[in-house]
């Protein structure tokens, strides 16, 4: 009984424990242009979580109309694309248990007036338009949008020195 009670615990603890999930993080061109790159890198570098693909590019606007595809039917999609395409992006792979959720409450809520002291929108951010940055919202939206920004060998796999330190 014990040992089937570690059993489901250990295979439990693992899937929802794993430092493998991976979320997509991007900086917009408004936290380009304010140089602000650095300081979202250091807040999820100081979390613990782990660089896996990073790049500055300008972005077409169908390969945004592919990334907001889910935003199709609304009306702010237009201006939306356009402002993406308007400037540099970095688009970037974090990695790390329970990266997603977390990374999105890093970046605070999507309107910043609504966002916490201390969340990369909160602290950087006033108006919804030009809100800094983008985070994957689920797991299976991640895969998604990894698989839109990288090409396979864009993505790293590596064990930080300090992994030992981070996770039990």
């Amino acid at each position: 009984m014990v040992a089937t009670l570690l059993s489901i615990f250990s295979q439990f603890s693992s899937e929802v424990m794993s430092n493998t999930e991976r979320t997509f993080i991007m900086v917009k061109p408004d936290g380009v242009h304010r140089g602000l790159v650095g300081e979202i890198m250091k807040r999820f570098e100081n979390r613990g979580y782990k660089l896996v693909a990073i790049k500055c590019m300008q972005a077409s606007e169908e390969h945004l109309k592919n990334h907001y595809a889910d935003l199709s039917s609304k009306s702010f999609l237009g201006g939306l694309v356009k402002y993406m395409a308007s400037g540099p992006v970095v688009p970037m792979v974090w990695e790390g248990a329970d990266v997603v959720k977390q990374g999105r409450k890093m970046l605070g809520e999507t309107d910043p007036l609504k966002s916490l002291p201390g969340t990369i929108r909160g602290d950087y951010c006033v108006q919804v338009g030009r809100n800094i940055c983008h985070g994957s919202d689920a797991v299976e939206s991640a895969q998604k949008e990894i698989k839109l920004w990288f090409k396979d060998e864009e993505l790293t796999s590596w064990t930080p020195c300090a992994n030992d330190w981070v996770y039990e």
